[in-house]
């Protein structure tokens, strides 16, 4: 056991590979809202909505090895052709990632992995609001992010092979 608790990437053998390291700093809500276009004649209607939900995620270096992943979840809830809701939530987080040897394990850490550990808190965000606004619970089924990045850069890849055009990732709807 190291007399160190909290080692650094260069203890260690002379020589060793920096140790990986993705530490969560900060997760916050940077934006939010509900948009209820009808209210309040949606609340007399027969509640069977279809819904849709969009996922984007935008990542930002920031110094050293800290980055800013933003998770945008967008849910559109339509009766027929009217929007009977329309909630979005930005949830965000710090994250230091050090130690990868390659600029694509970095990227799909921030790409797949941590909006994987967002996305829990972007759902509570967005089935709060949506209980507030006084619709019944809505809950966002799980994404898988890691594969979700994997197509995107198999698609990326297809492109730069002279493939059919790339097509940003699929977004699941529910």
């Amino acid at each position: 056991m190291s007399d160190n608790p909290n080692p650094t990437p260069t203890d260690g053998a002379a020589g060793a590979a920096p140790q990986r390291q993705v530490l969560l700093q900060k997760i916050y809500c940077k934006d939010a809202s509900l948009e209820v276009p009808l209210a309040p004649q949606v609340f007399t209607r027969q509640w069977q909505p279809q819904v849709d939900v969009q996922v984007n995620t935008d990542i930002k270096p920031l110094d050293g090895d800290n980055f800013h992943v933003v998770l945008a979840v967008t849910v559109t809830a339509k009766l027929g052709e009217d929007v009977a809701f329309l909630a979005e939530a930005h949830q965000a987080g710090i994250f230091v990632v050090r130690g990868f040897a390659t600029n694509e394990e970095r990227q799909a850490i921030l790409g797949g992995y941590c909006p994987g550990l967002i996305f829990p808190f972007a759902r509570e965000t967005i089935a709060e609001m949506v209980q507030r606004g006084g619709f019944p619970q809505l809950l966002l089924q799980p994404i898988n992010f890691e594969a979700l990045y994997l197509e995107h850069l198999n698609r990326a890849r297809a492109q730069q092979k002279g493939g059919a055009p790339a097509q940003p990732a699929a977004t699941p709807t529910h």
